[in-house]
């Protein structure tokens, strides 16, 4: 949701990790791993104003539940190296009435009016990240995300409208935890995240797996996402929470 600045001293401990750490044993094989995941998403926060500011600041809270989907590709190469492809767009539509005049984006609205916010948020991702060794049932992997952010706030009301796009470039960190028995069930945590003086940026997933065979792996997932932004140009900050059910599919 921002490109948070201070990134070079958090990037360069994540990479001595990543070059001196422990590597992971040797994959007999290159594999593919496909994850599609489907569910809610609840809005808790969604506060913004444009331009950041002059613009009228709103906070919707506590919205109705919008459809959620996310698709990954995971490629793991080599002995201890993983790259992963995700595709994870979200749009909500929120309806609102303004207390008072809104300025939003050089587009005054009136008090009283009815007023409809879209926002979307579409993220795609490439991280590269490296795999360790386990202990016990537990592995773990850490690495660098890449994120291409297309997101736009839109408010319409009135007989008039107004949008802010928002496209760029997002340097995240990367890690996850991976807890795996002899049972038929497992537990992965992963994360993209960084935070900066003047926003934030983190997606958490939980997820709970069900081994239904060497290929097929089913699984139920909580998602946090959370993040935005403070300037001159636009004050934006979200959060959602998913309830999720997916599935994994190695080929």
């Amino acid at each position: 949701m921002l490109c948070p600045p201070r990134l070079a001293s958090a990037s360069s401990l994540v990479l001595a990790s990543l070059v001196l750490g422990p590597a992971a044993p040797a994959a007999a094989e290159t594999t593919f791993r496909f994850d599609l995941e489907a569910g809610v998403a609840r809005q808790t926060r969604n506060t913004f104003a444009v331009p950041g500011d002059e613009g009228t600041r709103l906070d919707l809270r506590d919205v109705a539940e919008t459809f959620a989907a996310r698709a990954t590709l995971t490629w793991d190469f080599g002995a201890r190296w993983s790259a992963r492809l995700v595709a994870a767009p979200l749009s909500t539509e929120t309806e609102l009435v303004a207390a008072t005049p809104v300025d939003f984006d050089g587009t005054r609205f009136p008090a009283g009016a009815t007023l409809i916010q879209s926002y979307r948020f579409d993220s795609y991702r490439l991280s590269l990240l490296r795999r360790f060794d386990p202990e016990g049932p537990w592995s773990l992997r850490a690495g660098f995300t890449a994120k291409v952010r297309d997101a736009s706030i839109r408010l319409a009301g009135s007989g008039r409208s107004a949008e802010r796009d928002d496209l760029g470039l997002v340097p995240l960190l990367y890690g996850g935890a991976r807890w795996e028995g002899r049972g038929p069930l497992a537990f992965d945590a992963e994360l993209d995240a960084l935070a900066g003086p003047q926003g934030r940026a983190i997606d958490l997933a939980l997820r709970l797996e069900w081994h239904a065979s060497e290929r097929l792996r089913p699984y139920l997932a909580y998602r946090l996402l959370d993040g935005g932004a403070d300037n001159d140009e636009v004050l934006s900050f979200a959060t959602f929470h998913y309830a999720l059910a997916g599935a994994s599919y190695r080929f």
